[in-house]
């Protein structure tokens, strides 16, 4: 097998594995990358419809990558829409997140009270994350759940939620702890300061 033929089999591969990614700009990224080896695949063949296909397609990809990173943090993009804790829509998303939920927040244990808040994270029709704070007293909220759907896991959708402020302040809280021991926690690039286990926001 020559260099060529390794090179056609990589590109293949990665093609495949683009497929593969529930997030978005996971499926972009490795998409592009296929059709950039693909370009040199077949630029060495000679094979020029299927040079022009692949130009087009990464220019698609590049097109949507662009999109994607210019509204990451475009509060335009992501609405954040408050919800009673025992909301039925609420109570869905929780059992049907169920599994993936526990993988990145082990301790989570839903529970219900006046104490507590909802918040869905969307994007036009599409839920984007689930954030419950529970009230510790008057001026302290803690996050009991800070979860991402898979599409959007390389996002940080929560910032939406800590970022509009009067969401907490409204309700006379001043300060907001994470949960101890999340895995993957983003709050150190938002604001949070470290503290303990936890991160801490002032408002």
């Amino acid at each position: 097998m020559g260099w060529l033929d390794v090179l056609g089999w990589a590109a293949s591969a990665v093609l495949v594995w683009s497929l593969l990614q529930a997030s978005q700009l996971r499926f972009r990224a490795f998409n592009l990358l296929g059709c950039l080896v693909l370009i040199a695949f077949n630029w060495a063949l000679g094979v020029w419809p299927q040079v022009g296909l692949n130009v087009v397609l990464g220019g698609i990809n590049i097109f949507f990558l662009y999109r994607l990173l210019s509204t990451r943090h475009d509060d335009r993009k992501y609405q954040v829409v408050p919800v009673r804790d025992d909301d039925t829509f609420l109570d869905y998303v929780l059992r049907v997140h169920g599994d993936d939920i526990r993988k990145f927040n082990p301790a989570f244990r839903r529970q219900t009270g006046p104490d507590r808040h909802a918040y869905l994270v969307m994007t036009g029709d599409a839920l984007v994350g689930v954030v419950l704070v529970r009230a510790v007293d008057e001026h302290t909220a803690k996050v009991e759940l800070d979860y991402v759907t898979k599409p959007y896991r390389d996002f940080t959708p929560g910032e939406f939620v800590y970022r509009s402020s009067h969401l907490f302040t409204d309700r006379g809280f001043r300060r907001v702890v994470s949960p101890p021991g999340t895995v993957a926690p983003y709050y150190d690039r938002i604001g949070f300061k470290p503290a303990g286990e936890s991160f801490v926001l002032e408002y």
